[in-house]
């Protein structure tokens, strides 16, 4: 922290997509730079090229070589790329690509280095930023490899309801050999101790859904669901997690179920992200729980169709930014109220 204010981390995402325009917009609200610093890894030039193109001329940034040169009052930004970038607005491009990990990898070795609090990952394509230095499959996947961490949960935050997704970007077709009990239990333990220790709910209620119709019919529709899924919440609610399920996800979300529960996990990606984004598209948050440090992202992707247009939304972005700073703030307060517990007894010893 800088002056008592969050140092929040954004970085720039695909140049040719409607991330600097949301990035940009998101800066130009007052409150943001009223309580945080914000500190974006880029391009000046490129910032420079989408200002022109949406006719903005009421924002600047602020050009830093690093973030202890943050100015605590401006939207700051570091140059991560070569000076002689090209933007094309609406193309996915090999240098948009390498752009978006180069900024990547400066943002997150600063975040490891404890120069910058939390990281907003701008929206990248997935095809794109794909080399012989760079094999993941997006963000969460990169960040688990880079701080050494074994199952990161794909948790999704809007004003409805929480959703993690157990199998994120992989094909439908290899979803089933992925439901597994073991797998089941520790997505689940990831998301109950970040409702905890996230988002400071003392005892989070889990609705865990099937991967079959109807949660499988008892075996007539597969059988993950008796084979897997069940045992798995049998074991979790020994260790006193209050995980339930499994519910067919159409009546779940069509009933208003879900209002009754803290957090959700989904068997694969669109099982719960369709629901997300048909209850709230500009509003959602993509955080990965999981990791010893805290990184969001808009809900939304590259969207080069609207790249330049000046129709793009910042509100997801502005939430990203918002639910980085709250779980910042709860994790340090979750830490201090766990600093200095009190000695436990054996009731037999008094």
């Amino acid at each position: 922290m800088k002056n008592n204010k969050i140092v929040v981390g954004i970085t720039h995402g695909d140049i040719n997509s409607i991330s600097y325009e949301v990035i940009i917009k998101a800066l130009m609200d007052n409150r943001i730079l009223d309580s945080y610093i914000p500190v974006v890894y880029g391009s000046p030039k490129v910032a420079a090229y989408h200002r022109k193109a949406l006719n903005i001329d009421n924002f600047s940034f602020n050009t830093v070589k690093s973030p202890e040169e943050a100015n605590a009052k401006r939207a700051n930004i570091i140059n991560c790329i070569d000076e002689d970038v090209r933007v094309e607005l609406g193309k996915s491009t090999s240098y948009a690509g390498k752009a978006s990990i180069e900024a990547l990898e400066i943002a997150t070795q600063d975040l490891a280095d404890g120069k910058i609090d939390v990281l907003v990952t701008g929206p990248i394509n997935k095809y794109n930023i794909q080399s012989d230095k760079f094999q993941y499959a997006g963000h969460t996947d990169f960040l688990e490899s880079r701080f050494d961490t074994e199952g990161a949960l794909m948790f999704m935050i809007n004003q409805y309801f929480r959703i993690g997704v157990l199998t994120a970007h992989i094909p439908l077709s290899k979803v089933p050999e992925y439901i597994t009990r073991d797998s089941v239990m520790r997505k689940v333990r990831i998301m109950n101790q970040s409702l905890i220790k996230d988002f400071g709910i003392r005892k989070p209620r889990i609705a865990v859904l099937g991967l079959n119709p109807h949660a499988g019919d008892n075996g007539v529709i597969g059988d993950e669901e008796q084979k897997e899924i069940v045992p798995a919440l049998d074991a979790l609610r020994e260790e006193n997690i209050l995980a339930f399920g499994p519910f067919p996800a159409d009546g779940f979300f069509g009933s208003g179920h879900f209002s009754r529960f803290d957090g959700i996990l989904a068997m694969y990606h669109d099982q719960g992200l369709i629901p997300f984004k048909s209850m709230d598209y500009h509003g959602g948050v993509n955080f990965t729980a999981g990791l010893p440090i805290i990184r969001t992202s808009p809900a939304h992707g590259t969207a080069f169709e609207l790249a330049g247009k000046d129709q793009a939304s910042p509100e997801s972005l502005r939430h990203a930014i918002y639910l980085a700073c709250d779980i910042f703030a709860a994790r340090n307060g979750f830490a201090e109220l766990t600093a200095n517990p009190l000695k436990s007894y054996d009731i037999s010893d008094l």
